[in-house]
């Protein structure tokens, strides 16, 4: 059978006269053995039994189509392929006989109870079958922060979380294909909505199986302003520069090669192969979306024609012209008359029937180019920087010239201190004021006293004023120290 993991027999019942039966017992069973409660897979025959009898009764099953190979080998074959169940007990023996001989069920028997379990490649197809049936519409914006993430957790991580990229992977192929699939769902109603001749099933069809399913879910999210793909720029980012990063590339395949247990060629391999097929899968998105947004485009082209030329004022208008037209096929053309009274347009014009479809022109690619500066500009702009901070005063400043000048001496006259730069000038500038450094000069208050005298005197030959001398607040400073 299907790759040598199931049973030969599986799909009978569900390619039989009584699929439609197997297929609403087989979804009771789903919720029986696919419990998020259930500890123990072994789950009683008795309760088995019982699922299929309400399933059963819930859903009125009283129809069976005798099938050839039923109950094949057992005493009185003949009979009983002939035999219609009558009872919700027939039903569920009859159901349950064929579930167990086809392979979708398993007995063990304990002791003196039997169990029925699912064999896991069956468990899983059922779940693929379940999920078939009720499929889900997906988010675009889910499935990108989910690789987003798993490729950040590898990256920031590589020996501890380097598995997520084997995740990440496996999820932008999953949406990859949801792309392929939304391209495909867009084709089969297009092709519905060609085949139909109904317009109110075209435009019920539209809201239905388009708006509701389609555009509404998937298509629309990549119109809006939070668009999932603006994170597509970081994501390649990251992995292009992981691709030259030999040292968490290295990491990631040691990784791999620990966990999976695999060689360190094999390891490599797998690492290339999940970080190419993102790169790759995230480069392709623009060139698909526009392959559907084509396909949107037609769609809806054919759901407005159709609407345009529905009969709006007069119910039954449409039939009757079908009708009237399709009389008129009947007759020979000499016999029906040239129309010269209607009025006609050319084939493509404002006023014609058949007027050529407006599109939206996609905006024009703007190259960006990176501005480069004049490097004697940036000389510039630094040396500007370093003047100003020159220029520039605080208290740590100040408080160093005063101690370069103090040279450990406890007091110094105005006349006796020296200026040998911008610095010093500006620093000495501040001594005569340090009150008004404010905030700058908190760390100044109390370490320092000014005596000003009434006599003007001169500076090393720069600046001329007032005279004072500058002397160590010791009263403070014992103040500070027995407070400490």
């Amino acid at each position: 059978m299907l790759f040598n993991k199931l049973p030969d027999e599986l799909f009978l019942p569900l390619s039989g006269q009584n699929r439609q039966i197997y297929q609403t017992v087989l979804i009771e069973l789903a919720d029986l053995f696919f419990d998020e409660d259930l500890i123990d897979p072994f789950i009683p025959k008795d309760l088995v039994r019982s699922t299929i009898e309400e399933a059963v009764i819930k859903h009125g099953i009283r129809q069976w189509a005798p099938e050839a190979d039923e109950d094949e080998g057992e005493p009185m074959a003949a009979a009983q392929a002939v035999s219609i169940p009558k009872t919700s007990a027939d039903y569920t023996n009859r159901i349950y006989r064929r579930l167990v001989k086809t392979g979708w069920l398993d007995e063990e028997q304990q002791l003196y109870r039997t169990y029925v379990l699912m064999a896991p490649s069956v468990s899983h197809v059922l779940r693929t079958l379940i999920d078939v049936a009720t499929f889900q519409k997906k988010s675009y914006g889910g499935a990108v922060l989910n690789v987003l993430s798993s490729v950040e957790a590898a990256i920031s991580d590589p020996t501890g979380r380097g598995l997520t990229l084997q995740e990440a992977a496996r999820t932008a192929a999953e949406f990859s294909a949801h792309l392929t699939d939304m391209l495909l769902g867009l084709r089969e109603l297009r092709q519905s909505f060609a085949a139909s001749t109904n317009p109110q099933d075209i435009v019920r069809g539209f809201f239905e199986q388009f708006v509701e399913a389609i555009l509404v879910s998937d298509y629309k999210t990549l119109k809006t302003h939070n668009n999932p793909f603006r994170f597509r720029r970081q994501l390649l980012s990251m992995l292009k520069d992981l691709q030259f990063d030999e040292l968490k590339r290295n990491q990631l395949i040691d990784h791999y090669q620990e966990v999976l247990e695999l060689t360190n060629a094999e390891a490599e391999a797998k690492v290339d192969q999940h970080i190419s097929r993102i790169i790759r899968i995230f480069e392709s998105v623009d060139e698909r979306l526009a392959a559907i947004d084509d396909f949107r485009f037609r769609l809806e082209k054919r759901v407005s024609d159709t609407v345009r030329y529905m009969d709006k004022t007069t119910p039954g208008m449409s039939s009757r012209l079908s009708r009237l037209i399709a009389k008129l096929s009947e007759q020979d053309e000499a016999e029906i008359p040239l129309a010269d009274t209607l009025e006609s347009y050319a084939f493509l014009s404002p006023r014609s029937i058949r007027s050529a479809p407006r599109r939206r022109t996609p905006p024009s690619l703007k190259i960006i180019q990176q501005q480069v500066i004049d490097p004697e500009v940036l000389e510039q702009r630094q040396r500007f920087k370093e003047y100003k901070e020159r220029r520039q005063i605080n208290g740590s400043k100040l408080e160093a010239y005063i101690e370069r000048q103090l040279d450990g001496a406890d007091s110094l006259r105005a006349e006796q201190f020296t200026i040998d730069s911008i610095e010093d000038y500006i620093a000495f500038s501040y001594v005569r004021h340090m009150a008004s450094l404010g905030k700058k000069g908190k760390n100044l208050y109390g370490k320092y006293r000014i005596e000003f005298d009434d006599d003007y005197t001169a500076v090393a030959e720069m600046v001329e004023c007032r005279g004072f001398s500058l002397h160590r607040d010791k009263t403070n400073q014992k103040d500070v120290a027995n407070a400490g």
